[in-house]
Formats: C-alpha cells, sequence, structure tokens
C-alpha cells in the first residue's frame, strides 16, 4: 500500500515538471517569433532661435528602443525608449537622420529622414557709436540684434579692410586717423549663411575751441589776414619766460589799412555765461603796443564784442587780459579777430612782428605776481590781522611815477605793533630768474619802515624777509627788497605786508599808506 502511494507521487511530480517545461519552452518561442519593427518615422521639431536645437521623436511599432544618428559631426548614436524625444543641435545644413529600431527579439528595422537645418537672418540690428570724450578721433562701438550669433564691424577708413568680429555684450574701439565722414558697416551673423547688414555714417570732427593753443597736430589753424595783418603758426623762437611751448602764432602787420589784423573761425560758438575774461600770451617788440581782441559772429559780423589792452613788457612774453565782463552772452559769437597797432598802419617790419599763444576764456584769474590791483577778475582779498587793514581802491595819486588805475590802501589802526595784512597767492612764488622783490610806495613821510615776507602757505614758520625804509614822504617811490639769501628749495605761496613793524597804529593819515605793482624785477 504504501510502496502503491509512493509511486503515484513520483509519477504526479514528474507530470507536472512536464507540464512546465513545455510552457516555459512556449513562452521563448513567442518572443523568439516576434517581428521586426515596422511602420517607423521620425518627427522633427526644430527651434527658430538659430541655435539649430532640434528635437527628435521617433515613431514605430513592434519598438523595444530606438537608435539616432544624427549624422553630423557625432558618430554614437543617441538610444531612446518608445515614447521619448531626443534634443541635438545642428549647424545649418542638410543631414540624413537614420532612426534604427530595435525589437524584443532584438531584431531591427532602418528608417533614414532628411533634416534641413536654416538659421533666420538676423534681426532688429542696432549700432551704437560713442565718441570719446577726450579723443575726437577715438571710437567705441557695441551692437545688439536678434537671432545674430556674432558680429562683423568694417570702420570705414581702410581699403579691403579686414572686419573685427565681437559679440553681443562687447565694445570694440577704433582711432580714426584723420576727420572725415566713414561709412560704418555692420554685419550681423546668424551662424549660417543668413547675415544682415546695417550702414552708419560716422563724421569725425575736431573742432576748433577754446583754448587755442597751436600745439595739437590735428587741427588747423588757419588765420584770414585782412588789410595788411597776416598770422602763420610757427616753431616758438623764444622759449622762455611764461611760454616754453612748442608752437605760437605769428603776425606781421604791413602796409594796407590802419586797422589791418586777421581772424579765426572756431568750430562752435564761445560760451560767455559764466566765463567772461579772456587771456593771451604776447611778445611784443616794444612796450606800449595796442593790443585788440574782439569776438564776433561770422555770418553777421555786427554782433561783436571787443576790448583792447597794451603790452608792457618789450622782446619778452607777458599775460594780457581783456576783460569781457560786459559782453551780452546771450549773443552768438563764432569768431576770433586780432589787431596789433589798430590805427597805425603797419610796415611788415620787426617793429611791427609780433607774437601771441594760449587764448582762453576763464572765469577768474589766478592771483600771482606781478600784483597789479588793476587787473579784472582777479581777487585781491588781503586778510588783515591785529590793526592791520588793506583795500583796494582807485588810485588818489596818479603820476608819471605811478599811472594805474588801482592801488592798495593800509591803514594801521590800534591793535599790535605787528599789524598788517597778508595775500595768498594762486601758486607758489618762481624765484629762479629773480630774487629782488620791488614794490611801489606812497608814504606820508620819510623813514616808514615797510615790511615785505614770504610765507609757506600752511608753515608760517617757513619764511623769509626784507625791511627797508621809505625815503619819500607824499610821493610814489619804488622800494627793492633784496631777496638774494632766500632758500628757494622751501615754497612760498603768501604775501605779507607791514608798515612800521614795532610801532602801534593809530589809524590816521600818519598811519595810511598806498602800495601797488607788487613784483620781481
Amino acid at each position: 500500500m504504501k510502496l502503491t502511494k509512493y509511486i503515484s507521487g513520483v509519477f504526479a511530480i514528474m507530470v507536472l515538471m512536464m507540464a512546465c517545461k513545455k510552457d516555459k519552452s512556449d513562452g521563448l518561442d513567442f518572443i523568439n517569433s516576434a517581428s521586426a519593427p515596422k511602420n517607423l518615422s521620425m518627427v522633427f521639431d526644430i527651434t527658430q532661435d538659430n541655435t539649430g536645437k532640434v528635437n527628435v521623436l521617433p515613431t514605430g511599432e513592434g519598438v523595444s528602443y530606438y537608435e539616432i544618428y544624427f549624422r553630423d559631426t557625432t558618430t554614437v548614436p543617441t538610444k531612446v525608449l518608445p515614447g521619448k524625444s531626443a534634443s541635438h543641435n545642428f549647424g545649418e545644413g542638410l543631414y540624413n537622420v537614420k532612426l534604427k529600431a530595435f525589437s524584443a527579439s532584438g531584431k531591427s528595422t532602418e528608417f533614414t529622414k532628411e533634416l534641413t537645418v536654416n538659421f533666420k537672418a538676423p534681426e532688429s540690428l542696432d549700432l551704437v557709436v560713442t565718441k570719446d570724450p577726450e579723443n575726437n578721433f577715438k571710437v567705441k562701438v557695441s551692437a545688439t540684434a536678434l537671432y545674430e550669433t556674432s558680429f562683423k564691424i568694417y570702420f570705414g577708413d581702410v581699403t579691403n579692410e579686414d572686419p573685427i568680429t565681437f559679440n553681443e555684450g562687447q565694445t570694440v574701439e577704433h582711432t580714426y586717423s584723420k576727420v572725415g565722414t566713414y561709412k560704418m558697416k555692420l554685419v550681423a551673423v546668424s551662424g549660417g549663411a543668413a547675415t544682415t547688414e546695417l550702414e552708419k555714417d560716422v563724421k569725425i570732427e575736431d573742432p576748433l575751441v577754446l583754448p587755442l593753443t597751436f600745439e595739437s597736430p590735428t587741427l588747423s589753424y588757419e588765420f584770414t589776414g585782412f588789410d595788411g595783418g597776416a598770422v602763420t603758426i610757427i616753431d616758438n623762437p623764444n622759449k622762455s619766460g611764461l611760454n616754453t611751448s612748442n608752437k605760437v602764432g605769428k603776425m606781421i602787420k604791413s602796409a594796407g589799412q590802419p586797422w589791418g589784423g586777421s581772424f579765426i573761425n572756431m568750430g562752435s560758438s564761445m560760451n560767455f555765461t559764466d566765463n567772461k575774461i579772456f587771456k593771451m600770451k604776447v611778445f611784443s617788440p616794444r612796450v606800449g603796443a595796442k593790443v585788440l581782441l574782439k569776438v564776433e559772429n561770422q555770418t553777421t559780423t555786427s554782433t561783436n564784442f571787443e576790448k583792447e589792452v597794451v603790452t608792457t613788457v618789450a622782446n619778452g612774453w607777458e599775460e594780457l587780459v581783456f576783460d569781457y565782463s560786459a559782453i551780452d552772452a546771450t549773443k552768438e559769437y563764432n569768431r576770433i579777430v586780432l589787431i596789433f597797432e589798430l590805427g597805425t598802419n603797419g610796415d611788415g617790419s620787426a617793429n611791427f612782428t609780433f607774437l601771441f599763444d594760449d587764448i582762453s576764456l576763464v572765469k577768474s584769474l589766478g592771483t600771482e605776481l606781478p600784483l597789479t590791483f588793476d587787473v579784472a577778475g582777479v581777487d585781491y582779498t588781503f586778510t588783515n590781522f591785529d590793526g592791520g587793514n588793506v583795500t583796494i581802491i582807485d588810485n588818489p595819486f596818479v603820476g608819471p611815477a605811478n599811472p594805474s588805475a588801482k592801488v592798495a590802501k593800509m591803514v594801521k589802526g590800534a591793535g599790535q605793533p605787528w599789524g598788517g595784512s597778508v595775500l595768498t597767492l594762486s601758486a607758489p612764488i618762481n624765484f629762479s630768474s629773480s630774487k629782488t622783490f620791488k614794490m611801489k610806495v606812497y608814504s606820508p613821510r620819510v623813514g616808514a619802515k615797510v615790511l615785505l615776507k614770504v610765507e609757506n602757505a600752511t608753515d608760517g614758520g617757513i619764511n623769509f624777509e626784507k625791511e627797508v625804509v621809505t625815503t619819500v614822504a607824499n610821493g610814489w617811490e619804488d622800494l627793492t627788497f633784496d631777496y638774494s639769501a632766500i632758500n628757494t628749495a622751501n615754497s612760498y605761496s603768501k604775501v605779507v605786508v607791514i608798515f612800521d613793524l614795532g610801532t602801534q597804529g593809530d589809524g590816521s593819515a600818519n598811519f595810511t599808506f598806498h602800495f601797488d605793482d607788487i613784483r620781481l624785477n
């Protein structure tokens, strides 16, 4: 009985195993018998931004996975599962994209589809040209556009020019060699064959503006002479004193008319809103030569303003000042006229040959030697101390010894025996060419002590002084102060004046002094 049951159990197990083996064999046969993929296709979605990005969506039936061969520079295929897509960046061109699909059994089917990638031409080009504020010949360019990958710029001043390539966000600089109008060309590159161009005229100007120094190698300092006046720009034949520049203007006044002179047209109107003081350096063959500086409108010459001064130095540079405070600043003036010795016919000789330079327009003048108290625009404000009091007044004692219009008046009142006044200069005094001070003094008595002192701007302990006594009462005399022992390694920019040092003043006529023309001889 037990044996029979054992045999029956073994038989049942064998039957079950045979059944399982049969089922397994049937499943593998199904997979192995699966057909190759069919109905393959691809959908290309091309991004329209000139990046070349393409989304590739493969489709098909009976597909386990795909391999996409982009057929550009890449050789390794991209594996994609059914329902998924692959992205790839192409250059502009024609590509035979291959799709290889695999079934579960490993069978494969191939499909090829042509892909054309075209880049759009760039749009909305904008070229920005900025001129350098310090160099009229230098420009800076930048550009923007849609659908561009880079730019090429042609500046238009060279034959067969090689362009400069740059990207959006970058700035390119260029310096032209001369004035003129140049056609600048911008080419926006799409990354493919399509390009878009933009042209812009760029005008390079080097306008003639103040100050006129005659030193620029690019400016045309073209004067127009009239009625005997003629101006040329020459090498400075007298590099000395106030003017060591390389180039100067030379005016020769020949026979013609008494008003013979020359003019130069400016590149723009001069602005007299705030600045109303002209300065000009002049080298004259004689003292007392008349110098007229006039401004006018180029088209309406009746719109003008002029001032005339006289030279005070012979055969040496001096800076003349022309007070334009009364000019009508609302009108336009764009021409400068120069006339030497108005009212006298020239003869073309050395006696009618003048040099000039550095024509400038300023708001105020620096306080510097010589101190004449006559120059408009100079701040002659003294700082008084311990009883000294200086004011600038009309000259009450005009005469041959001192014909100037303005003088300084010192009243020494009660205070301290050292009471006086100090004037701060715009720059340190230059003792390189002279160490002798001169000052005109009008004293109420003979024997009055006059101290002239110079100090450092910040350290009063750095100083030098000399004291002399008056020898004339109630008359102008020119006093001399020997500064030969001064230490020129130090800087001195303050001038101190003290009368009767050691004696306290009382503010009376006996302690009232006038002085003028403080200068290095």
